[in-house]
């Protein structure tokens, strides 16, 4: 018998159907056998931090990444983020800033982003799994069809989302989001290579909170 997944189980139950097909007892094999003969990133026990963290019902803004960070000690389960020690990536700082220059205030620069996920913000890699110092070494082995299941349940079953597609990759993967019900934000990748190319400027961080605002509920403090 299979051992059950070990995720937040508000998650579990929503996605609960991906557990059974047959792509998923794949993956669960590959990245069994990637673990045991590699370094792979994240910790095995935060692959699934960035669910454990925003239960489903309580997921109000969503961040799509790409891959976890390949480097030692950086990826720590939530997109864009790093373990508290670790000095924040080029593009996490670029997030910082148009963070700060948006609010026109000074926020926590703590690389970590917990704090964020803890108030509903999701924040989604599409491929939660990376073998160290290989890029998209865990690209196309099911994880991004089990991360798209999670942002079309969270699409088709909730309402009132705010989804934040940051590069052309985020916005392939939230194409199919249901713009009547949410609302969607999109420009350049945080990345120094198309931060200036509309990034910079883009004030979703308010955008998002003014949506929330309106809507009854409590904005994100970033």
């Amino acid at each position: 018998m299979t051992k059950p997944v070990r995720i937040d189980e508000s998650w579990k139950k929503h996605l609960a159907r991906e557990f059974e097909l047959p792509y998923f007892g794949e993956l669960r094999e590959f990245v069994r056998g990637e673990y045991a003969a590699r370094r792979i990133y994240p910790p095995a026990s935060q692959i699934f931090r960035a669910f454990d963290e925003c239960p489903f019902d309580k997921t109000k803004v969503v961040i799509l990444g790409q891959d976890p960070y390949h480097g030692p000690g950086q990826a720590n389960g939530l997109c864009f983020a790093v373990g508290a020690q670790v000095p924040p990536p080029p593009s996490l700082q670029n997030i910082f800033k148009e963070i700060e220059s948006d609010l026109g205030h000074k926020v926590s620069r703590d690389p970590d982003l917990s704090r964020w996920a803890r108030q509903g913000v999701l924040l989604l890699n599409a491929t939660l799994t990376v073998r160290e110092n290989a890029a998209g070494s865990h690209q196309n082995k099911g994880w991004e069809q089990f991360t798209d299941a999670a942002v079309h349940a969270l699409s088709r079953e909730r309402a009132g989302i705010v989804f934040l597609l940051w590069g052309s990759y985020a916005r392939r993967k939230g194409a199919g989001i249901d713009r009547r019900k949410h609302l969607v934000l999109e420009c350049a990748h945080p990345s120094p290579l198309s931060a200036h190319n509309g990034f910079f400027g883009c004030k979703h961080f308010s955008k998002a909170n003014d949506y929330l605002i309106a809507r009854g509920e409590t904005p994100i403090e970033w």
